[in-house]
């Protein structure tokens, strides 16, 4: 009865899952997370990020994720779990980060101390002591030199599946070689967090796969191999530094003897690891094409599988490697959770009391609109934040309510567009999923049945269960990813919310008067003021 673990590095927590399967036996035998700032206090993290006069960086120790790294294969040494059973691991990570290390990376990986905690021996590695992350937004003139090198936007979507952003890996490498460079040079490899991770469990640079790899700016998508011009436009030797890159299926070693003698863990395989966003394609289940995700977490992402990598032209989605060998689509917005926190705290309410003001407005809330950019935005592209009311008083606790909600569902449903996949169900995870008054405005708004379902982390589940592919991959082929999520990975049938026909109606109308809102908040439109009044009439 072998068991198979599932790690997921997020923005603010470890968590863990194990899966206990032997044939028809199907089952989540371990989940434990850790939350960065309770637990390791002494890093002075809020939310997992370092704090900053700038709000456009964005950074996080290593040696926090480290630390923790740590603190769970301990608690998964005390479970009461039959260890020796444990086959493989594999991991998730939040995308687009990257770890610098020096040239005593690789010896120190291989010779660590059981006896000493794992952070202690880790710090010495370090080229540069934090690492920036996904939620930093200050490398808008890198972007532009990188994209200005290889021929423009659309030449780098077309080869890497995105336009150059601010937070992915190709833009925070060249400001770190163009401020640091003495640092850059003492770099002999850069990680992402994910593929970090990985070596610190086997013991020795863990490769990446095309997943992570493809949120970077600097994998050729087609090819899955490292794109010349996009290196070449970012930094002097960078192929040098980067790790290579693995099918997602991969063994990439076996757990080392650190773990071993620390905690007793067996010799497991480590799968490749992978960006978050991959993992919670499995983990929700879409391994083929045809129904989408919404993940309500900090962020909030919609993604879906493709089985061909549709480009967005207008340059706010991205395409990544899927772990089935596919592709996915992906548009990310940065304001999930955190605006909807700063709603409900900004008129003192309870998640409860949140839950009544949705209910007590109607939909489409008479026409207002909130576009809720508290913090810098990734879809559309905001890098000055600054919330924007249209027919909406900032007084009126109840419609602010319905609006950041509306808001956030018909800018998803606007910027996903591009996927051209038929939208029949989704799968709805994240924390905000547990509010069944959000999904039935998402369920009104795509005109889509929504599903929840019986695993609240999708990353961490997704990690598990590639765990499980790699290792079957491994032992003979045949296997289909069908077979993986099968019992695991499933909505919860009876928790189908079903879209109001007459509501989608309205919303889709109501779509296009928001778009006519973030073009004119943008700059790129005329006021909608008319067009809101127009809409509000029509529904006294």
């Amino acid at each position: 009865m072998p068991l198979y673990l599932g790690l997921d590095s997020s923005t603010q927590s470890l968590s863990a899952i194990v899966l206990d399967v032997e044939g028809a036996r199907r089952r989540v035998a371990f989940e434990s997370s850790i939350l960065f700032d309770e637990a390791f206090p002494a890093y002075g993290t809020s939310h997992g990020v370092l704090p900053n006069r700038d709000p456009a960086i964005a950074a996080s120790p290593p040696l926090l994720w480290v630390d923790a790294l740590d603190q769970m294969m301990a608690r998964l040494a005390e479970s009461g779990l039959e260890l020796g059973r444990l086959a493989a691991i594999s991991g998730s990570a939040q995308q687009h980060g990257s770890v610098y290390l020096n040239a005593r990376a690789g010896a120190t990986f291989a010779a660590l101390d059981p006896a000493r905690p794992l952070a202690d021996q880790i710090g010495g590695i370090l080229s540069r002591p934090v690492a920036p992350i996904w939620m930093d937004s200050s490398t808008s003139a890198e972007c532009a030199e990188i994209e200005a090198a290889v021929g423009g936007d659309q030449a780098l979507a077309q080869r890497t599946g995105s336009r150059a952003f601010e937070r992915f890996t190709a833009a925070q490498i060249r400001k770190f070689f163009k401020q640091d460079p003495a640092a850059y040079a003492a770099t002999d490899r850069i990680h992402l967090v994910s593929s970090f991770l990985a070596s610190l469990l086997t013991g020795r640079h863990a490769p990446m796969d095309p997943g992570d790899g493809s949120g970077t700016n600097l994998m050729d998508l087609a090819r899955c191999q490292w794109w010349q011009p996009a290196l070449d436009s970012t930094a002097a030797g960078l192929a040098g530094k980067l790790p290579s890159i693995a099918p997602a299926s991969t063994v990439v070693g076996t757990l080392s003897p650190y773990w071993q003698r620390r905690y007793g863990l067996p010799g497991a395989k480590v799968v490749a690891w992978s960006g978050d966003n991959p993992c919670s394609l499995v983990g929700v289940g879409l391994v083929r094409e045809g129904g989408l995700a919404i993940s309500l977490g900090t962020s909030d992402t919609v993604f879906g599988l493709m089985c061909e990598p549709r480009v967005d032209r207008t340059g706010t989605g991205h395409v990544f490697g899927a772990p089935t060998g596919d592709y996915m689509g992906l548009t990310c917005f940065k304001n999930g959770s955190l605006a909807r926190e700063r709603i409900r705290d900004a008129f003192g309410l309870s998640w409860s009391s949140f839950s009544d003001a949705l209910r007590r407005t109607p939909p489409g809330n008479r026409g207002a609109i909130l576009l809720p950019w508290f913090e810098p935005e990734i879809t559309p592209t905001v890098l000055t934040p600054g919330v924007h009311r249209y027919g909406l008083s900032a007084d009126d606790a109840d419609a602010n309510v319905r609006a950041v909600i509306e808001g956030q569902q018909m800018a998803m449903a606007l910027h996903s567009r591009w996927m051209q996949v038929t939208v029949d169900s989704i799968h709805a995870t994240g924390g905000a999923a547990a509010n069944r008054d959000i999904l039935q405005v998402m369920a009104d708004v795509f005109g889509a049945v929504v599903y929840q379902l019986q695993v609240g982390n999708s990353a961490a589940l997704g990690a598990a269960l590639r765990a499980l592919h790699g290792s079957m991959v491994a032992e003979g082929p045949g296997v289909t990813w069908d077979e993986v999520v099968k019992d695991f990975a499933e909505p919860v049938a009876q928790s189908a919310l079903r879209p109001d026909p007459a509501r989608h109606a309205m919303y889709l109308e109501l779509i296009d008067v928001y778009a006519s809102c973030e073009a004119h908040t943008l700059g790129r439109g005329p006021d909608p003021t008319p067009r809101l009044a127009r809409f509000a009439a029509a529904r006294r």
